[in-house]
């Protein structure tokens, strides 16, 4: 097994061949316009390298490097006067084009996502990362029992407002719960069950 790189140059390279593609996608999840989205990606490189000096493995890298990465996108969002984003499934590229009704019920999800508040999105994002509840804790600063109540209730608000602009189309409930938990590419239900004492 390769060791880690010793120098801040050497982890950076690391990171940016480990992590690029995923870098790349909260960049086009941020920011619609595709200059200004470069320009956000060379932030988030430019951060990560400057971070790196500063590295002492209390975390795990990945964990590090979302942390970043997330960061400086959402200090992005807050200097940007623009908040059109752009559609998560051309970003990450999730459903298969070859049902095009599974496609139409999450891009309309996808939308729905991008109207969630900006620690909302931030916590589905890293979630569609296979983020784990801690690891997302970490990142954020919230603690992993709140990450996991998140989750669980933007599930269900995503559902829900689904269901609400869709009601002329049946069945909507199980077809909306199917694609909130395809964005996670995960069983229905599977990966967060509903926290202690959550409403339903």
């Amino acid at each position: 097994m390769a060791s880690r790189p010793s120098s801040a140059d050497e982890l950076y390279s690391h990171c940016a061949a480990e992590f690029g593609p995923a870098m790349e996608r909260l960049a086009a999840a941020y920011e619609a316009d595709t200059t200004l989205r470069q320009d956000l990606l060379q932030e988030i490189h430019a951060a990560l390298w400057r971070s790196l000096h500063g590295f002492d493995n209390r975390c795990a890298l990945r964990t590090w490097v979302y942390r970043v990465a997330h960061n400086t996108a959402a200090s992005h969002v807050r200097c940007a006067i623009r908040h059109d984003w752009v559609s998560l499934e051309e970003a990450q590229s999730l459903p298969s084009p070859r049902d095009p009704d599974r496609q139409m019920v999450l891009d309309r999800l996808m939308a729905l996502i991008h109207k969630l508040r900006p620690l909302d999105r931030q916590v589905i994002l890293l979630y569609l990362e296979d983020q784990d509840a801690p690891s997302i804790a970490e990142i954020t600063g919230l603690s992993a029992a709140n990450v996991a109540t998140k989750i669980y209730r933007i599930k269900n608000i995503l559902a829900r407002r689904f269901n609400e602009g869709e009601r002329s189309h049946a069945p909507q409930r199980s077809q909306s719960r199917v694609a909130v938990a395809a964005i996670a590419n995960e069983p229905a239900d599977s990966r967060s069950p509903a926290p202690e004492g959550a409403p339903v």
